[in-house]
C-alpha cells in the first residue's frame, strides 16, 4: 500500500502543484485540503446519491486518496462501462452477429477435411436453425497455410444461442463434426459485429480470390478507426466492391476484419495503388496506422459450397 507521502506526489502531479510549494491557481484550496484529508466536507458536499457506502466509509486515507486520483486521472468506472456498452451501438449495424471460425489443419489432410465440411456445412444451412446463414468458407492460399476461414451469420444473439443448441444435440451434426475434429490440430472462434457503414455482401460468385485482412488495434482506438475508415472505404469503393467488415465482441478482442475479392492478385496491386488518387486515401492511411498494434493478410481461395465464392 501507498505511503501518505507518496499520495500526496501523486496528487501534486496531477494538479501541477509543487511539493512544498503553492498551489496552482487554477485548483481551489479548499478542493485540494478534502482531496488530502477526507474531511467531513467531502461528505457534506456529497448528495445522498452520492454517500458512500458501510464499505467506503472504512476505507483508510490512503485508500480514498488512490480512489480520487483513479477517477481524476482515468474517469469513474461507470462512465467506462457506459462508454464500452455505446460503442457497439454507434458502430454496429445491428442487425447480425457474426462469427469467425479459423480451422488449423493438419498438413496433408485438407482434402479430407474439406470432404468433411462440404456435408457438414450445407447440412447445417438446409437443416438446423433458420436464422443461420453461412457467408462463406475458404482455404487459405498465401498467409497462414494449412488453414480454413469460415463467416457465419446469425440474426442477432438469439439465433447464434439457438444454432449451438442444435449444434449440441442434433446427432447428425454430431457425428460429421466430431469427424472433421479429426482432421484439425487447431481451432478458433471470434464473434464479431458489422460496421454499420459496411455491410455484409450477399451471395454472389465471383471468382478469383479473396482478401482476410485483420488488424490488432490498440485498446481504446476503435472508435477512431472506424471515424477514418468510414472516409477510407467511399474511397475505395470507386475502385472495388468491399465485401465485410467486422469488429471482435467475443473471442480475441481489439480486432477489426476486412474482407475484399480480387480476379487475381495483379487486379489486387493496380485497384490498391489506384486508391491513393483519391484524396481522402492518404489521410486514411496516414490517421489508422498509429492505431494498429500488428496485422496480417490472408489471399484465400472459396469452397465450393462457400456463399461468397
Amino acid at each position: 500500500m501507498l505511503s501518505s507521502s507518496a499520495h500526496r506526489s501523486i496528487l501534486a502531479a496531477s494538479f501541477k502543484i509543487p511539493l512544498g510549494g503553492s498551489l496552482a491557481p487554477a485548483v481551489r484550496p479548499a478542493s485540494i485540503t478534502r482531496l488530502l484529508h477526507g474531511s467531513r466536507a467531502l461528505s457534506e458536499d456529497a448528495t445522498d446519491k452520492d454517500a458512500p457506502n458501510a464499505d467506503e466509509s472504512k476505507q483508510t486515507l490512503p485508500q480514498k486518496a488512490s480512489n480520487i486520483v483513479r477517477t481524476i486521472l482515468h474517469g469513474s468506472e461507470q462512465v467506462r462501462q457506459e462508454t464500452r456498452d455505446t460503442l457497439s451501438k454507434v458502430l454496429a449495424r445491428g442487425k447480425y452477429v457474426h462469427e469467425l471460425a479459423t480451422h488449423r489443419v493438419k498438413p496433408g489432410r485438407m482434402e479430407e477435411y474439406k470432404a468433411v465440411v462440404a456435408e457438414l456445412y450445407p447440412y447445417i444451412v438446409r437443416n438446423l436453425s433458420p436464422g443461420t446463414k453461412l457467408v462463406g468458407s475458404w482455404e487459405s492460399d498465401i498467409g497462414d497455410l494449412d488453414t480454413a476461414i469460415h463467416i457465419w451469420e446469425y440474426k442477432g444473439y438469439p439465433a447464434l444461442s439457438t444454432a449451438y443448441l442444435e449444434y449440441r444435440t442434433d446427432p447428425k451434426y454430431k457425428e460429421l463434426h466430431q469427424k472433421m475434429l479429426s482432421f484439425l490440430r487447431e481451432r478458433q472462434s471470434q464473434i464479431m459485429l458489422e460496421f454499420h457503414f459496411w455491410p455484409t455482401h450477399p451471395p454472389v460468385t465471383k471468382g478469383g480470390l479473396y482478401e482476410l485482412r485483420s488488424y490488432t488495434l490498440k485498446s481504446g482506438t476503435l472508435l477512431d478507426w472506424e471515424q477514418n475508415w468510414r472516409v477510407g472505404v467511399e474511397c475505395r469503393k470507386h475502385h472495388e466492391v468491399p465485401m465485410g467488415a467486422w469488429f471482435s465482441q467475443l473471442g480475441n478482442l481489439n480486432q477489426v476484419h476486412h474482407l475484399w475479392q480480387y480476379p487475381d492478385l495483379q487486379v489486387r496491386k493496380e485497384v490498391r495503388e489506384a486508391a491513393w488518387s483519391e484524396d481522402g486515401w492518404p489521410a486514411t492511411v496516414l490517421n489508422t496506422v498509429p492505431l494498429i498494434q500488428n496485422m496480417s493478410s490472408r489471399i484465400m481461395l472459396p469452397m465450393p459450397f462457400s456463399s461468397l465464392k
